[in-house]
């Protein structure tokens, strides 16, 4: 797909885009021709992304600040940015944290947590951005899920839990928002080469590897290109759904 200018004239908020998936997506959207808001709460890497893409010439502003746990946050930031640039065509839905622990040792504060941005935070922003979608009778609503969300894996129970609620909550709102000419759809990474695998030993970084019938570890741009393809109307006719991005580790 030729990105060039498919996104012109449009307006995309970017959640937890300092970095990694997110962060590619943001570059992706400018590059495409969308004006780009960022919100993350790491305001360092957030700024130098927005500062990147101003020095490519892509119109593109970090808004500090923003709470995606609460909704009148997320409503306040959501009215300064149609004051702004008078609409909002493009959400994605990418801010996450993880807080692995196994079942038996995870802490009531580690659950809540992760389904407090993960879930709560997804909820919120399709909440508070929606509306001005069925106004304007357009949006494209983009949802980071995961491959987890659909296997399970271990010592994330509420890393999954949160993940299988955003692939629920997809089918949900492509149904409801589709007569709003609103599509809905969700991405599912596999593993892919993010700070959030920074931490993992060499060792089981392999192991993953070996799992992967590409023998490799994804990439955050590739991840951006299927945000990028259901952010356009190359996507059009399509709602509701999940796309696994995973290199064929769950083929089956």
């Amino acid at each position: 797909m030729n990105s060039t200018n498919v996104l012109k004239d449009r307006v995309a908020i970017v959640t937890g885009a300092a970095q990694g998936i997110g962060q590619a997506a943001a570059i992706m959207l400018a590059e495409a021709g969308a004006a780009v808001v960022i919100w993350d709460v790491k305001v360092e890497a957030a700024q130098t992304t927005a500062s990147l893409l101003k020095s490519k010439g892509k119109r593109s502003m970090f808004m500090e600040g923003v709470d995606i746990t609460s909704l009148e946050s997320v409503e306040s930031a959501c009215a300064k940015i149609v004051e702004e640039f008078g609409q909002i065509d493009i959400l994605v839905n990418n801010a996450g944290i993880v807080r692995d622990a196994s079942f038996k040792k995870m802490t009531p504060e580690q659950w809540q947590q992760v389904i407090d941005v993960n879930l709560t935070g997804v909820f919120n922003c399709t909440k508070a951005v929606s509306k001005y979608m069925m106004e304007a009778n357009y949006g494209k609503i983009v949802n980071l899920a995961s491959v987890v969300g659909i296997y399970g894996n271990f010592g994330q129970t509420n890393y999954v839990a949160s993940k299988a609620g955003v692939i629920g909550m997809t089918k949900v709102w492509g149904r409801e928002l589709g007569k709003h000419n609103i599509t809905v759809n969700a991405v599912a990474p596999g593993p892919t080469d993010t700070s959030m695998l920074a931490t993992v030993p060499d060792e089981l970084r392999q192991q993953m590897k070996q799992r992967v019938p590409l023998r490799r570890l994804g990439k955050p741009e590739e991840i951006a290109k299927v945000i990028l393809f259901f952010a356009s109307e190359a996507s059009s006719f399509v709602t509701g759904q999940t796309l696994t991005a995973d290199g064929g580790t769950y083929l089956g």
